[in-house]
């Protein structure tokens, strides 16, 4: 095993063995009550994207300007996914080493990464022309591939969260 394993292993046993993290794994209303904030967040993170996304499509919305519609759910969107972040960390404070060792959890995370990037590039791409087919239909090739991948990114990373509860052991 490298140095650099054995510092992150020790590392993801110094935060599960934290007081938070003790706390989550041990008290038994912590993990269940924070596990349902986490999920109820993601819910307010998919519904809200996929209202945007929906209408990048050409499927919802179609009389309705995009960007009225992303200055309406983007805010709840970042407030939910602060909250889904935050409850997302306790979570893993409870198991961090089997979380961190978990396939599925890893996955979870490179998708949330690609949708990063796909917001990323739709933002700094299609959207900056959003002036010029904010009401058109259907929107431009960019803004409807954009508003496809996310759908799948979301889709994938809700697949991948509920299959690592089903995956992980307890230390």
């Amino acid at each position: 095993m490298t140095a650099a394993a054995v510092t992150l292993s020790g590392s993801l046993q110094l935060l599960q063995h934290s007081f938070l993290g003790t706390a989550v794994a041990s008290v038994p209303w912590v993990f269940p009550i924070t596990e349902t904030i986490h999920v109820l967040s993601l819910a307010v993170v998919f519904g809200s994207i996929v209202m945007l996304d929906l209408r990048l499509v050409g499927i919802s919305s179609r009389t309705g300007a995009v960007s009225a519609i992303s200055h309406e759910v983007l805010p709840f969107t970042w407030v939910a996914f602060a909250v889904a972040t935050l409850s997302g960390a306790l979570l893993f404070l409870s198991n961090a080493s089997g979380y961190a060792a978990n396939r599925q959890f890893q996955l979870k995370f490179l998708f949330i990464a690609l949708a990063g990037v796909n917001m990323l590039a739709f933002h700094l791409g299609a959207y900056r022309s959003v002036s010029q087919w904010d009401y058109r239909m259907p929107p431009p090739n960019a803004a409807r591939i954009a508003g496809v991948l996310s759908i799948v990114l979301w889709l994938t990373i809700i697949v991948f969260g509920r299959w690592t509860g089903y995956t992980m052991s307890g230390e």
